[in-house]
C-alpha cells in the first residue's frame, strides 16, 4: 500500500505584518509620492476610509464616490483655512484605485515647502504618515496586484534602460504573475492526483499510470525551466551587470572607458600608473544595464604604495566581475597575453587596443579597437552583449547575485520538480512531497502562500509614497 501523510499547501498565518496591516486598514494613510527637491509638480497621495472627507476639507469642495474618475482644480487650505497651495485633486473610489481603497491625490507645486504643507494638512485632519511601501502592500493585500507585480513597480522606478523599463512594465501588468499562475495551477492538480493515488494499492493502479504521470512531471519540469530562463533575464535587467576593464599600464584602458561611455570620465596620460583607484560609469548595451569600471594597470613593480593599493583593488574587482574585459597594447606585440576570467569562470573578452597607431599588430581572439577613431567599438559591444545574454541564460548561475523573489521561487520549484522526476515511480511518497514543495515555492511568489518576513523584505524596499 502506497501511503503518505497529506499536508495541503495552505497559506501560512502571516501573523504580525498581515494582522497589523489589516487592523490598520481602518487608518487613512498619506505621503508625498514624488521625489523630493525642486520641480514643477509634486503629488501627495491619500488612501483609506477618510480620504474623501479629508480631500473635501482641504479643497473646500464635496468629494465622494460620485466624484470618482474625475479631477478638479482647487486651492488647498490647512486646518485654519489658510491657502497653502493650489492644483489638481484626483479622485479614485474603491476598488478601482491603486490600493483598492478610496484614494485621493493632490497635485500641487513642487519644491521643499508646498508638498510638505499639503501633507501636514492631511495629517492634521486624521490621516497618518504611510510606512515604506504601504500603498503597494495594501494593493497586494486587497488583491489589486500579485506580489511579483508589486516588485515590478519598484523595478520600473529603478530601471536604467528602456529594455529594463519595458520588462518591468510587462511584469507589473501581470506578465510574470501569469507565468507563475499557470505553472502553479498545473502543479497543484498533479500533486493532488499523486496524493490520491497513494491511497490505493499499487496493484490497482490504472494501466499506464506510471508512464503517463512521469511524462506529466517531465512536462512540468520543462515549463519550470522555461520560466526560469525568462525570469532570469528579468533579474539581470533588474540588477545590472558589472564589467571590469583590466590590463597592464598604458594599455589604453582609460581611453577605452571614455570611448565606450562617450565622455571623458578617466584621465588619460602617457605616464604609467596614472589610474590609482577605479572609475565607474554606466553603459547601455542593447538595453542591458552595465556598470563599467576602469582599474589601475596590473604590474608587479608598482611605483609607490598608492599604485600598489590600486593594483590590489583592480585584481579584486576583476575576480568579482560578471564580465572581464582584458586590454592588450596592440603596439607591443611581444607583451605577454594574460589569461584571466571573472568570478563566473568565463574567458575574458580580449581587446587589442590602439588599432589606429603605427606598429599595431593584431592577435587572434582579440578584438582590434581604436579609442581614437572608434574602430572595433561596435564589435566590442556585440561581444559584451553575447556574454551578458549567456550569463542570463546560464542555468548554473548563482541567482544570489541577481535578487528576485520570482527567480528564487522558480529555482526552488525547478529543483523540487527535478527531484520528483527522479523519485517517481520508485518513491511515490517522496515524489508527492517534492510536488507539494514545488507548489508551495511558486505559491509563495504569487501570494497563495506568504509570511511576515517575506512581505516585510519586499515592501520595506519601497519609498514612503509608494
Amino acid at each position: 500500500m502506497r501511503t503518505a501523510s497529506r499536508q495541503a499547501a495552505a497559506p501560512e498565518d502571516s501573523s504580525r505584518l498581515r494582522r497589523e496591516t489589516m487592523q490598520s486598514a481602518e487608518d487613512t494613510i498619506a505621503a508625498i509620492a514624488t521625489a523630493p527637491g525642486r520641480g514643477g509638480i509634486a503629488a501627495v497621495r491619500v488612501s483609506g476610509p477618510d480620504a474623501f472627507s479629508i480631500a473635501s476639507r482641504i479643497s473646500g469642495r464635496e468629494v465622494s464616490a460620485a466624484s470618482a474618475g474625475r479631477f478638479f482644480f482647487s486651492k488647498f487650505r490647512d486646518a485654519s483655512g489658510l491657502a497653502i497651495d493650489e492644483g489638481l485633486v484626483l479622485v479614485f473610489a474603491a476598488p478601482h484605485s491603486y490600493t483598492g481603497e478610496d484614494a485621493v491625490e493632490f497635485q500641487g507645486h513642487g519644491g521643499a515647502v508646498c508638498p510638505r504643507r499639503v501633507l501636514e494638512a492631511c495629517l492634521s485632519r486624521g490621516a497618518r504618515l504611510a510606512r515604506r511601501g504601504e500603498f503597494s502592500l495594501r494593493a497586494f493585500l486587497n488583491g489589486r496586484m500579485a506580489l511579483s507585480s508589486a516588485e515590478a513597480v519598484l523595478d520600473l522606478v529603478d530601471a536604467k534602460t528602456t529594455r529594463a523599463a519595458d520588462d518591468a512594465l510587462s511584469r507589473m501588468n501581470g506578465g510574470t504573475a501569469a507565468l507563475l499562475e499557470s505553472l502553479y495551477e498545473e502543479i497543484v492538480p498533479a500533486s493532488a492526483d499523486l496524493e490520491h493515488f497513494l491511497d490505493f494499492d499499487e496493484n490497482d493502479a490504472p494501466e499506464g499510470f506510471d508512464a503517463e504521470f512521469s511524462a506529466r512531471i517531465g512536462n512540468l519540469l520543462s515549463k519550470a525551466r522555461e520560466a526560469v530562463a525568462s525570469v532570469r533575464a528579468s533579474a539581470v535587467l533588474r540588477s545590472g551587470v558589472s564589467a571590469v576593464i583590466s590590463g597592464p599600464p598604458n594599455a589604453g584602458k582609460s581611453s577605452l572607458l571614455n570611448a565606450l561611455l562617450g565622455e571623458k570620465r578617466a584621465i588619460v596620460s602617457a605616464a604609467a600608473g596614472t589610474t590609482r583607484d577605479y572609475i565607474e560609469g554606466f553603459l547601455d548595451i542593447d538595453g542591458w544595464p552595465v556598470r563599467l569600471a576602469d582599474t589601475a594597470g596590473l604590474r608587479d613593480d608598482a611605483a609607490d604604495e598608492a599604485e600598489a593599493a590600486g593594483v590590489e583593488i583592480a585584481k579584486s574587482l576583476r575576480r568579482e566581475a560578471d564580465v572581464s574585459i582584458e586590454v592588450e597594447d596592440g603596439t607591443a606585440p611581444d607583451a605577454p597575453v594574460r589569461e584571466q576570467a571573472g568570478r563566473r569562470g568565463r574567458p575574458a573578452v580580449k581587446v587589442r587596443s590602439k588599432a589606429d597607431a603605427p606598429g599595431f599588430a593584431p592577435r587572434e581572439g582579440a578584438i582590434p579597437v581604436s579609442s581614437v577613431t572608434g574602430e572595433g567599438l561596435d564589435a566590442l559591444r556585440a561581444a559584451l552583449k553575447k556574454e551578458i545574454e549567456a550569463l542570463a541564460r546560464d542555468p548554473s548561475e548563482d541567482c544570489g547575485g541577481f535578487p528576485s523573489r520570482a527567480l528564487a521561487a522558480l529555482d526552488e520549484a525547478e529543483k523540487a520538480l527535478a527531484r520528483a522526476a527522479e523519485e517517481f515511480p520508485g518513491e511515490c511518497t517522496l515524489a508527492a512531497n517534492s510536488l507539494r514543495a514545488a507548489a508551495e515555492a511558486v505559491g509563495g511568489c504569487i501570494g497563495r502562500v506568504w509570511s511576515d518576513d517575506m512581505l516585510d523584505k519586499v515592501f520595506s524596499r519601497f519609498c514612503v509614497g509608494k
